[in-house]
């Protein structure tokens, strides 16, 4: 791209971000492709198969590995298209609180902004948490392939040791400058799709005759081993897909540091979710095809993955492979929490969050928001205390990942409809299919949102109950307590996002600031957009 057409790009994005309230503060060092890259790294295929593999086995095995994969990858690349029109139509730091926002009837839009950041935020949060914990187990089960008799166990505090180590390398990392972390994300892409591609040929080709499986096993044998009847067992695997396939909405924290940002930022959502889900569906038919029949030792090991790469590839061949996995999974972690850490200081931009005076600071020598970096990870070591009260305790933090970020997607995708606006989409537009897509999608997230509040097998216990009604209920109670609270509450202040713009007129690069942009009685401005506008470069 020559000089002069980066320059045009540069003034569109400046021009569009100050329409919807806010001056540029961060350096637009991520390209298109970096864009689709910390989308596609956090999703991690492989890495996160691995991760939520225990998921699948129980809940139909093979069939579920591979149909229950192939269905939910089609909603979620509909959950997908509906959050692109809104990203490409304002794309912002602050995303889905700002749409909410933007989107929703006067009445409401301040409440349901509130929810709508808080879930966000705990998603992003246990998104973090369960990725990073992830490579904890992962790390574990190479000691354990490793070790001389192969009966190495991790005790909790090992695992939660090692869990806290990666958290705080990869809040070192996250701290760094936009350009070194934007060029970071071509790197993850490329492992991740080799990675994919060498278990896709690699495991088939390698795999004893004794460990592949016929094509009806792998596909029709139904194997349900928690106890739910099969078609609830069969919804059930679904959280390996959502977990695998979620937190796309990284790609609209980094919007404000995006070239272009309101088309690349919705194509790198789409693009992320489709060659996820296709290579994805690869990798399960492969496994499916090579795990062996035993699925009850898989379930029961510590790391079903890597069981099967252990009968097929042997000990060197196991360790040299997960070697890459456990570093794909580390990448993930470090995306995730660079997202994360956008979303809570686009929040805390706002005052909504605890200490937002002291999160709402950009760090002067590396130009990205430090503070907002350590409050992430300060709240995903606590996330992982979990890991004390038990197994099943730990796994919820998975399912609050899923749960809390679709309640943060499904309400402004229903806001757009149904609140008290006149939406104008962006660049990326799907014409009349909008409206089918979007109930498509909330339905869709509603259903499942319930499905994964229900515990793992019918016949539980307190011990093995799902804890994510617990944490994800829990916070957003005091969320609600704190809006209310007589006096100090956010329903006294809260506003909904805040222009940083001190007043109107104010250039930006020479731009103009819309008449959306409005100043307030305190001299602060407030973006009350009935229309959320698209510019482009020609029009700057």
């Amino acid at each position: 791209m020559s000089d002069g057409r980066k320059q045009d790009v540069q003034h569109a994005d400046e021009a569009l971000l100050a329409s919807l309230g806010y001056k540029q503060e961060f350096k637009r060092a991520f390209t298109p492709l970096e864009v689709f890259g910390i989308a596609f790294s956090i999703i991690g295929l492989l890495p996160s198969i691995a991760s939520v593999l225990f998921y699948a086995i129980p809940n139909g095995g093979g069939p579920a590995m591979v149909w229950g994969w192939a269905v939910a990858s089609i909603f979620i690349l509909i959950v997908g298209l509906a959050m692109a029109e809104l990203a490409s139509a304002a794309p912002t730091s602050g995303g889905l609180y700002f749409w909410t926002f933007s989107l929703s009837s006067p009445r409401w839009r301040n409440l349901l902004c509130w929810i709508v950041g808080y879930a966000n935020t705990i998603g992003a949060v246990s998104a973090v948490a369960s990725i990073d914990w992830g490579c904890a187990v992962q790390i574990m089960a190479a000691a354990n392939i490793g070790s001389t008799d192969g009966t190495f166990e991790p005790t909790s505090a090992q695992l939660y040791g090692t869990y806290a180590a990666i958290i705080l390398t990869h809040t070192l990392v996250c701290c760094l400058g936009t350009t070194i972390l934007a060029r970071l994300q071509t790197i993850y892409v490329g492992l991740n799709v080799l990675l994919c591609l060498a278990v896709i040929i690699a495991l088939p080709a390698a795999t004893p005759a004794e460990f592949m499986n016929t094509a009806s096993f792998a596909l029709g044998d139904f194997s349900n081993l928690n106890g739910w009847p099969n078609g609830y067992a069969f919804i059930m695997s679904f959280l390996a897909p959502l977990w695998t396939i979620c937190s796309f909405d990284s790609s609209v924290h980094i919007s404000e540091e995006a070239a272009n940002a309101a088309t690349a930022v919705p194509w790198a959502i789409v693009g992320a979710i489709s060659i996820a889900g296709i290579l994805g569906w690869a990798i399960n038919m492969s496994l499916a095809f090579c795990m062996g029949t035993d699925l009850d030792t898989l379930y029961s090991s510590a790391q079903p993955m890597a069981a099967i790469f252990n009968n097929s590839f042997g000990h060197k061949g196991t360790l040299t492979l997960w070697a890459f996995v456990v570093l794909v999974q580390y990448m993930m972690g470090s995306s995730m929490l660079l997202a994360a850490s956008r979303q809570s200081y686009a929040f805390s931009r706002d005052s909504a969050l605890p200490f937002s005076f002291w999160l709402y600071r950009m760090n002067g020598y590396t130009g990205t928001p430090v503070n907002t970096v350590v409050f992430v990870a300060f709240l995903a070591l606590l996330l992982g205390l979990l890991a004390f009260a038990g197994t099943v305790a730990i796994d919820a933090v998975f399912a609050i990942s899923v749960t809390a970020l679709y309640i943060a997607y499904a309400i402004p995708i229903s806001a757009r409809w149904l609140g008290d606006n006149e939406f104008k989409p962006g660049p990326f537009d799907l014409g009349i299919m909008s409206l089918p897509v979007s109930i498509t999608a909330v339905l869709f997230m509603f259903f499942l949102g319930i499905v994964f509040l229900f515990p793992t097998t019918p016949q539980t216990d307190v011990p093995d109950m799902n804890y994510t009604v617990v944490v994800l209920g829990g916070v957003l109670i005091l969320s609600l307590v704190w809006y209310y609270f007589p006096k100090y509450g956010g329903v006294h202040w809260f506003t909904g996002p805040v222009a940083n713009i001190d007043k109107m007129g104010i250039e930006v690069k020479g731009l103009q600031l819309p008449q959306g942009v409005q100043e307030k009685k305190d001299g602060s401005t407030s973006p009350t957009l009935d229309k959320m506008s698209k510019t482009s470069a020609e029009e700057v």
